[in-house]
């Protein structure tokens, strides 16, 4: 498979935890990630990370609560965007039974390509 082009049928989701799952692709300088919540609403935020990536983010399907550290929290539903400086704290709390985000990153998130092999 040409790893610049990502058919569905020919990519393999990679369990994170009960109810999270997700795919991703890349070029050398830009990652894209699918990441699918299921078993919603949560009852809790996820807990709060950080990384030095700058993240741009879709919601695809379903409704969630966005905090961002400075920012405060903000409901999103499907078709809002957004996006997420480098180093900045940030989470969601899923409101819905199935969350969908499509999340893109720079530089590349290399702890993601390391557990997808």
């Amino acid at each position: 498979m040409n790893r610049h082009v990502l058919i569905d049928s020919e990519s393999r989701w990679q369990e994170l935890a009960p109810g999270v799952r997700r795919k991703l692709i890349h070029t050398d300088h830009l990652m894209m990630v699918i990441v699918e919540f299921t078993g919603g609403p949560a009852e809790v935020p996820d807990p709060f990370h950080d990384h030095p990536h700058e993240q741009v983010s879709y919601v695809a399907e379903g409704r969630l609560m966005l905090f961002v550290e400075g920012s405060g929290e903000q409901e999103l539903q499907q078709g809002d965007m957004f996006a997420v400086p480098s180093g900045i704290p940030h989470t969601i709390q899923t409101l819905s039974p199935t969350v969908r985000i499509i999340d893109c990153f720079t530089p590349l998130r290399q702890e993601f390509l390391e557990t997808s092999k």
